[in-house]
């Protein structure tokens, strides 16, 4: 799958040229050298465990590659999700969802869930999808309504479980508003 994007930020002049392929063994080492340079602490074996759940057949993972097969992005496909609400539903999930901030607003974050959804909508009427609630998440969170995700009705989760009224939480990466949308 080719696509080029077209969203040109600022400090850029001319629209970038991206492919979007699956993930392969050289990946590995190439995304986990992109997060320990930004800083986002991310292991290596985070990403040897990725590419294992893609040859397993358990996800597939895509890869955005700039000009010289450059990494600047991914984003996986679950089709048996973590959250028990959209496992047990048959709802498959787009998670792990990511575009290196210098590459941002070049349309890669579009054409990597358009890709997603594409592969979900071959067998499935509905994607689900989580997005934390720190504003980290704000691109995010405005990107996925606009896209027409709607959330799930069953609240805020922290590490999957729902959030009660009045319970103390901390909010960290595992306070989680799930949102689906129907495709096709």
């Amino acid at each position: 799958m080719e696509h080029v994007g077209t969203d040109t930020p600022l400090d850029q002049f001319e629209p970038m040229n991206f492919t979007i392929r699956s993930m392969k063994p050289e990946d590995v080492d190439t995304i986990e050298g992109e997060y320990r340079s930004l800083g986002w602490g991310r292991p290596r074996e985070s990403f040897e465990r990725l590419l294992e759940r893609q040859e397993s057949g358990e996800r597939t993972v895509f890869i955005t590659a700039g000009s010289d097969d450059v990494y600047v992005g991914h984003v996986t496909v679950s089709f048996s999700s973590r959250n028990p609400s959209f496992n047990s539903a048959g709802i498959p999930e787009i998670n792990d969802f990511n575009v290196l901030p210098r590459y941002r607003r070049n349309g890669i974050g579009t054409a990597l869930l358009d890709a997603a959804e594409s592969l979900i909508a071959e067998k499935h009427d509905v994607a689900g999808i989580g997005v934390g609630m720190t504003p980290d998440y704000g691109a995010a969170q405005r990107m996925y309504v606009k896209r027409g995700y709607v959330p799930d009705g069953r609240g805020l989760t922290k590490d999957f479980v729902p959030v009660k009224y009045r319970q103390p939480i901390i909010a960290d990466d595992s306070l989680v508003l799930w949102m689906t949308k129907r495709l096709g």
